[in-house]
């Protein structure tokens, strides 16, 4: 029965259903022509894209700079392992110095006599000291280890060893 009326509803509207169908059709047709054109618009940025500024590919491009970036990883690699070389090198490096001047005899002139303390990074070195007269001179040599001297020190050497070691780095 829902049929029938369907049918006589169809042939009774059958020009009207046509006119919107076909412009139905139409709107679809400008759609897809629009589609078209916006993926033929894609397409040429993609291939101006691919391309690059030079004319190179995009992935040789990119491949370059990828072996450029490796490239400079492994140069700053060497240059960590180096940094860290040289810092071992300098904390066994004199770096700590200390200098005392001072007139070892009351009757001499000037400060000819002197104490100087030479130490690395971890006070580890040698207080050297040399005592001028008016007959001689003498020169010592102190090892220091950790600070400290297994030999006595005088007021001068102990003075350069403590200024030395306030030089710290």
């Amino acid at each position: 029965m829902n049929m029938k009326y369907f049918m006589e509803f169809m042939a009774g509207n059958m020009p009207f259903i046509v006119v919107f169908m076909a412009i139905v059709m139409v709107i679809m047709l400008c759609i897809m022509i629009r589609q078209a054109w916006n993926l033929s618009y894609m397409k040429k940025r993609y291939r101006k894209m691919m391309s690059g500024v030079d004319g190179d590919n995009l992935e040789r491009l990119l491949m370059g700079h990828i072996d450029e970036v490796r490239h400079v990883v492994e140069e700053n690699q060497r240059i960590d392992a180096e940094n860290r070389r040289m810092d071992e090198l300098l904390n066994l490096a004199v770096t700590r110095v200390g200098m005392v001047r001072f007139r070892a005899f009351e009757d001499m002139g000037s400060d000819l006599s002197y104490a100087v303390a030479l130490l690395d990074a971890h006070n580890n070195g040698v207080v050297l000291s040399s005592i001028f007269g008016r007959e001689d001179s003498r020169s010592y040599a102190k090892p220091i280890e950790d600070g400290k001297s297994t030999y006595p020190m005088t007021k001068e050497e102990e003075q350069a060893l403590h200024e030395a070691m306030g030089k710290a780095m």
